[in-house]
């Protein structure tokens, strides 16, 4: 987990602090499928600006994810831009609009704050390619490998006895 401490920059109003820091991408897990940034230390640009009332901070990175494609689970790589932005007020009180989830006691959580940043960038659905088949409802085989298709089934053919006394009826 990467952190960054607050407590340590002295600005003034108007002032503003820029770092590079490598941030530590937790994978994310989506549908129950593991996607993982590639590297794990991501190379991020840490910005905070003292306003009058509190400190606005911006988070800018590059991250790429592999994991499976929704699908027909082949590998698939998503290369995401990310600018975040974050407002923490000197004084938040008990309003959660003046404060950021990722700031706790003057420390600042890059790598919590990455990761949802990173699940508000991803698409509706990770694919290897946009006009991927996905895979066959019946049989399972990849139809992007191979196109077919099954002769049509009426029913379950458990019930076949049971069609077979309705229609002597």
């Amino acid at each position: 987990m990467t952190t960054f401490n607050l407590r340590h920059l002295r600005l003034r109003i108007g002032e503003q602090f820029n770092e590079r820091v490598d941030v530590e991408i937790e994978p994310l897990v989506l549908g129950g499928q593991a996607y993982a940034p590639d590297p794990a230390l991501v190379p991020a640009q840490l910005t905070v600006t003292k306003a009058s009332s509190g400190s606005v901070l911006k988070l800018k990175f590059r991250v790429r994810l592999e994991g499976p494609c929704f699908r027909c689970l082949a590998d698939s790589v998503l290369e995401i831009a990310i600018d975040a932005q974050e407002y923490q007020a000197t004084k938040p009180g008990e309003d959660e609009d003046l404060r950021s989830p990722y700031v706790t006691d003057d420390v600042l959580d890059l790598s919590a704050w990455a990761h949802d940043a990173i699940a508000l960038e991803l698409p509706d659905k990770i694919l290897h390619d946009p006009d991927c088949a996905g895979l066959c409802p019946v049989c399972g085989k990849d139809l992007n490998v191979e196109l077919h298709t099954h002769k049509e089934q009426h029913g379950d053919s458990r019930w076949d006895a049971l069609d077979e006394l309705r229609g002597r009826l």
